[in-house]
């Protein structure tokens, strides 16, 4: 029982649209989550695709 608690809040936590790179909340941080499997808004995905480090 407290197994199934802990799996949904780490889910949860996994889930809060914070992008990793600049901490704004967007939408799509959850959409590339789940495409590309990294936590990072449209506008960072679009900048690291274009000028990689």
């Amino acid at each position: 029982m407290t197994d199934d608690v802990d799996v949904n809040n780490k889910i949860e936590k996994e889930l809060d649209n914070i992008c990793e790179d600049c901490k704004n909340i967007d939408e799509s941080v959850t959409e590339n989550l789940i495409l590309s499997g990294y936590k990072l808004c449209k506008s960072c995905k679009t900048s690291k695709t274009l000028f990689p480090i």
